[in-house]
């Protein structure tokens, strides 16, 4: 009977989790955590609705829901469950109902305090996480199971199965690893669905970019040839004024050929060279602006030469805007750091500045075509440096808090022999 009550509530703890994929996929907008915590309220009741009594205690699968709310959809989520935990074993009753609100007290508290740090892990030791606090919750109610007979004067009368409880344990973690692995799935069903969606609108954005571009280039280039021509003949007031014009060209040329760099970076020379070297000339070049901003930039350089195969020219334009960036965005007495390190794979180099930071959704929108949080710029240096780092297979990661600052973590491949030199 056991065995059939808990199989049971295995099934009403995956429900949610099957119902949760179908609703996000119909709908576009949907409050998540309150339908989450709404789905697995139910699936909670519905445990305690179909539990096996024995040993002066219910047993089924409640904590499941509780744990996994907790732990994947907030407190918001989990404040739901517990609620519903609470008014429903005090509606119940019996002798045992204040062992029972302590013991859903308390194991709420762990998942509680892993609702944000859970997100540092990687998804496997996220389900291995949620099942340990499944352990962490067996073993509180076996606590209160000897705390009970103690008090009722039978501790020493183990009128118990010993295998009954073994089972609540195995099929509770059975439950609670499998609810997690899918839940798993379907965040990074999501994860891939939106960058499907961000690489299909990035492909079209840089098609029409680059179309655009190449037909006003031509014309344009007509345009500045005799400009300059007239400029070498003109020696009177109007001299001034070509020379601006024809600056206003070079910059309308700079920012055609970002146009045409985003919609497919041109890789013209690859070659073998030290990382460390292409910083140190990115550090040297940028000195001069970051000194004229009043910004101190910094460079702490790993001593290890990792080698990287890729485009010199195209890494340093991308180092360049990303550097320019963080320089820009720091005010007056500001700092910009840069960090690297390496080993035999791959190369992580830190860009981090004390200026304005960013919200959250100013970040979600970082590298999208036209974006800026300048007052002056076009979105397309950041863009193209994102489009270039992705072309090398390497990935961009931004973290950032509004008046601290901003950090920017790109992460490239390096050869398959990295030559490691010290000096």
């Amino acid at each position: 009977m056991l065995a059939e009550k808990l199989l049971l509530n295995l099934l009403i703890t995956l429900a949610p989790v099957l119902l949760f994929s179908i609703l996000i996929e119909n709908k576009r907008k949907i409050n998540s955590p309150i339908l989450c915590g709404f789905l697995q309220s139910i699936a909670s009741l519905a445990c305690m609705i179909f539990s096996y009594s024995n040993y002066g205690f219910n047993w089924d699968l409640r904590y499941v829901p509780l744990i996994l709310a907790f732990l994947y959809a907030g407190p918001v989520a989990g404040g739901m469950v517990l609620t519903t935990l609470f008014g429903t074993r005090i509606l119940m009753g019996g002798e045992t109902v204040v062992f029972g609100i302590v013991n859903t007290l308390f194991t709420a508290l762990l998942p509680l305090l892993f609702t944000k740090k859970i997100w540092n892990f990687k998804p496997k030791k996220r389900v291995f996480l949620a099942t340990l606090i499944g352990a962490w919750s067996l073993l509180l109610c076996y606590f209160s199971l000897t705390i009970f007979r103690y008090l009722e004067g039978n501790f020493f009368k183990l009128d118990f199965n010993i295998p009954d409880l073994l089972l609540v344990g195995l099929i509770q973690t059975m439950a609670i690893a499998l609810e997690a692995k899918l839940v798993e799935g379907i965040i990074e069903r999501i994860r891939m669905k939106k960058e499907i969606q961000r690489s299909e609108k990035l492909n079209t954005l840089g098609e029409l970019a680059a179309s655009i571009a190449h037909e006003v280039r031509n014309p344009l280039t007509v345009v500045k040839g005799f400009l300059q021509l007239m400029q070498q003949e003109e020696k009177g007031k109007n001299y001034q004024y070509l020379s601006l014009v024809l600056s206003e060209l070079g910059r309308a040329e700079s920012i055609i050929s970002d146009y045409l760099n985003f919609a497919k970076p041109n890789f013209e020379k690859i070659e073998e060279f030290p990382l460390k070297v292409v910083l140190a000339e990115v550090v040297m070049l940028l000195e001069p602006l970051a000194a004229k901003q009043g910004v101190q930039l910094e460079s702490e350089l790993d001593t290890t030469w990792f080698i990287l195969v890729t485009d010199r020219n195209q890494l340093k334009q991308a180092l360049v805007n990303l550097i320019k960036n963080a320089i820009e965005a720091t005010p007056d007495g500001g700092k910009v750091t840069i960090h690297n390190k390496s080993d035999n794979n791959k190369a992580s180099i830190l860009i981090k500045d004390t200026g304005k930071g960013m919200t959250p959704e100013q970040l979600s929108r970082i590298g999208t075509l036209f974006y800026t949080t300048k007052d002056k710029g076009t979105g397309l240096g950041t863009s193209v440096s994102l489009r270039i780092i992705e072309t090398m297979n390497g990935k961009v990661f931004y973290k950032s808090e509004p008046g601290v600052g901003t950090e920017v973590r790109m992460v490239l491949p390096g050869s398959k022999k990295p030559a490691l030199v010290n000096f």
